[in-house]
């Protein structure tokens, strides 16, 4: 298995592998009211780049890559990825929340789960895509991080309520029980 495989793979589970990082995370807590509410910060901010991102761009869960156009207004315009931008801050929160070692945890497991695995395999398929409007867009726009300020009018474009809700309810969803959940830890 090579590491196109490998980063195909990832991509495909990348809801399982999700999932189980957060009960890790969940049975290693130890929360302390400080940290849930330091935690919280993160879980929301996160959840509202998801749901800018979401109402951005059309459906797109799936187990397989795909794009019907090329994203780069909203949240686009500021970094390449603000879904898992987003992911991470939730994860960043939830680890937060839960104490102990659960940050450096996360941390080590979101760089190799997204940066070195999804992120690349994704903008491959982007790449052969979309050609040079993917370069000139990658060089321009961090991936998970803002390289430079974006004008106004590269924010402004399209914004679906309607997309976002149905798209993005499951991770809504995750995101209030996983939440919830870390939030019970400080009395079991």
């Amino acid at each position: 298995m090579n590491l196109t495989d490998i980063r195909s793979v990832a991509f495909k589970w990348r809801g399982g592998l999700w999932t189980v990082l957060y009960l890790i995370i969940l049975l290693l807590a130890k929360p302390t009211r400080e940290g849930i509410f330091f935690g919280l910060i993160f879980v929301i901010a996160g959840q509202m780049v998801r749901c800018w991102a979401a109402g951005s761009i059309g459906l797109y869960r799936g187990v397989e890559v795909k794009a019907s156009k090329l994203v780069t207004w909203g949240p686009y315009a500021f970094v390449r990825n603000p879904l898992y931008l987003g992911n991470g801050l939730i994860g960043f929160g939830w680890a937060i929340m839960a104490g102990g070692w659960s940050v450096s945890l996360f941390v080590i497991s979101f760089l190799i789960i997204y940066c070195f695995l999804i992120i690349p395999y994704e903008e491959t398929f982007l790449e052969n895509k979309f050609g040079d409007s993917y370069l000139r867009y990658k060089a321009r726009t961090g991936a998970l991080l803002i390289r430079r300020w974006p004008k106004k009018e590269e924010i402004s474009g399209p914004f679906s309520l309607e997309v976002l809700l149905k798209s993005e309810k499951h991770s809504i969803y995750v995101t209030l029980v996983g939440t919830i959940l870390l939030i019970t830890r400080l009395w079991w």
